[in-house]
């Protein structure tokens, strides 16, 4: 009921996001022995961003899927800010890609879908191949602020997100390359543009309209398949149920 907001979506096969700065790795690597145990030659990708590659844990699962040879792709999304701060003022060193240290690396423009592509495939055929982990830095970037209350112009120029958007944009550049190889043309790409535009007003809209899910369901679902209980509240008195 999108009570937990973007950190907690998921589907079949895709397991969210985290609230924990850099936690969802060591989950990925657990999937990843999930995958070896079963057999099943799939993997798990582990993505998380620069600011969350200086935690421990990201290491810890570094080492561990190393000693496992565990089918994970580990990949860095560095678009040169954590939060506010730059990479080089956080970072020791912001060759990210070299952090896995026993663990091979890829750097990789993440700007470029076809490069992304190829070398997504490159480290899939990598880890099903029973050499283990491997850890890819896309390098990429962000127009807008990291969140909501983040203007994204406090710690660089307007200047430099005009430059990237003008010079590297990963749409435009992909359209740009089919458009000069006869792959669509430009009436195609119209479409595509309402169709999508369309698409997203709809979710907007939906998001918009659907109401608050009311104060009494506020700790439901905090457990699977079980029998209603009471939760502790913000003080002695006040009295919660949880519902599976």
């Amino acid at each position: 009921k999108g009570k937990g907001g973007s950190m907690h979506m998921y589907a079949p096969h895709f397991y969210g996001g985290n609230g924990i700065v850099g936690a969802q790795v060591p989950v990925g690597a657990g999937i990843a022995l999930a995958c070896s145990y079963q057999g099943n030659n799939q993997l798990c990708v582990t993505l998380y961003g620069d600011g969350a590659a200086n935690q421990g844990q990201i290491f810890e699962t570094f080492n561990m899927a190393a000693l496992w040879k565990l089918p994970c792709i580990f990949i860095c999304e560095n678009n040169k800010y954590g939060m506010g701060t730059a990479v080089e003022r956080a970072a020791a060193s912001t060759d990210y890609y070299k952090r896995g240290d026993f663990i091979p690396g890829l750097r990789v423009d993440g700007m470029d879908v076809l490069c992304v592509r190829e070398a997504t495939r490159f480290a899939a055929e990598h880890c099903r191949a029973g050499k283990g982990p491997i850890v890819m830095e896309l390098q990429t970037y962000r127009y807008h602020g990291h969140s909501m209350s983040d203007p994204g112009v406090s710690y660089r120029t307007r200047e430099e997100i005009q430059e990237v958007r003008s010079k590297s944009d990963p749409i435009s550049m992909l359209k740009e390359r089919m458009l000069a190889n006869n792959m669509a043309s430009a009436e195609e790409f119209k479409e595509i543009d309402i169709a999508i535009r369309k698409e997203v007003e709809e979710a907007a809209q939906f998001a918009t309209l659907d109401p608050e899910p009311p104060l009494d369901e506020l700790c439901d679902h905090i457990f699977h398949n079980e029998p209603p209980l009471e939760v502790r509240g913000t003080n002695p008195w006040s009295k919660l149920k949880s519902v599976s």
